[in-house]
């Protein structure tokens, strides 16, 4: 075997027909392969690992962690909840309309949860995904010190991403500069890319996250067009899973 053939398929970026080229060379020598069975398994195990290498750099970049499948939601919890605009939304088909989605809900209700597989099923279809809370994304833009590292973090989250996913807005309440990042967030992405947005306040409430922000009515406007706006009712799961803990425990003792 040519000594540089294992580094000229690196230059070439076959990458992985430089990585396994015995086994490569073996099993075409033991199937008696010709010329074109060789390419045809070239292209086919180098387009494998591709697709598997943009996977794992999708999923990384998108920030998920660790998520629960929606297969483990418990429907019936919910006092309310619009399961076919759940499952519509799954299927992602909002994305390609550059429509938003808002989940609506108290604490503990799953939003988060569904926001994750949506997120989730946007990457896995090849879309370029950021999952983020508000408090870290404003935190990361409120943290440039010039114009232009501030317009560089702002690409991160509009232009290089198909779909921004911004978690638990209603928690913490906001000064004016940051309800006018979140404004330029959600207008530069405006009719242009899609945005999931989780919330537990009402839109009429959201005066009391941005208390003396003059843009929270124009924010509202342009989220609520094009959207799709889910809410959800009941009690939080967490507080069914701490009283069925609780007992447990207490029969435990007896």
């Amino acid at each position: 075997m040519n000594p540089d053939l294992r580094e000229q398929l690196r230059l070439l970026g076959l990458r992985h027909c430089a990585e396994s080229l015995n086994d490569l060379l073996a099993l075409a020598t033991k199937s008696r392969w010709g010329v074109q069975q060789i390419l045809e398994h070239v292209a086919h195990i180098e387009l494998e690992d591709r697709a598997r290498r943009s996977l794992e750099r999708r999923l990384t970049r998108s920030k998920l962690g660790r998520l629960k499948a929606m297969a483990d939601f418990d429907w019936a919890w919910p006092k309310r909840i619009d399961r076919p605009a759940v499952e519509t939304a799954l299927r992602l088909e909002f994305i390609e309309q550059a429509h938003n989605v808002v989940l609506v809900a108290p604490q503990g209700l799953g939003k988060t949860m569904i926001a994750q597989s949506i997120a989730h099923a946007a990457v896995l279809a090849g879309h370029s995904v950021l999952f983020t809370t508000a408090a870290q994304m404003l935190l990361d833009l409120g943290s440039q010190d010039s114009a232009r590292g501030l317009d560089r973090r702002l690409r991160n989250y509009t232009s290089q991403t198909t779909l921004l996913v911004i978690d638990e807005i209603g928690y913490l309440s906001y000064d004016n500069r940051n309800a006018d990042l979140l404004f330029q967030v959600v207008s530069r992405r405006y009719e242009k890319r899609s945005t999931v947005l989780t919330t537990n306040l009402a839109f009429s409430d959201w005066a009391t996250i941005f208390p003396n922000a003059a843009c929270t009515t124009a924010l509202i406007d342009r989220l609520v067009h094009h959207s799709e706006i889910i809410s959800i009712e009941g009690k939080s799961y967490r507080a069914r899973e701490a009283e069925i803990n609780k007992a447990r425990t207490s029969k435990s003792k007896t």
